[in-house]
């Protein structure tokens, strides 16, 4: 019985469910594995590390804008628990928290 492994696709960010057995996935998506690629190749021989990741000023304004929905959330979170909440409200703004967190992780 082989048991599911979550990963994270080191392109976009999304999880990559895999098995134990084998080599462990990098990417989530053949697209990903392309992109990865062309940006490795775009970087060479100019000083800037393979490993790097290079987005557009629009692609830091999103992400910017995606922590800073997730910090709100998590300040909703703890202004509930110090008023004392009540359980059922506490659970949809952590279920809210949650998702804009992992939305927040995405890179692109």
């Amino acid at each position: 019985m082989s048991r599911r492994v979550l990963s994270c696709c080191q392109w976009c960010g999304r999880e990559i469910a895999e098995s134990e057995i084998g080599r462990r996935r990098r990417y989530c998506r053949q697209s990903c594995r392309q992109r990865a690629y062309e940006h490795r190749n775009s970087v060479k021989g100019t000083g800037i590390p393979e490993d790097s990741v290079v987005l557009s000023a629009q692609e830091v304004a999103d992400l910017s804008d995606r922590w800073f929905a997730a910090r709100c959330a998590a300040e909703d979170v703890a202004t509930a628990v110090s008023e004392g909440a009540e359980m059922i409200e506490l659970a949809d703004l952590t279920a809210t928290l949650v998702a804009l967190t992992r939305e927040a992780e995405r890179l692109r």
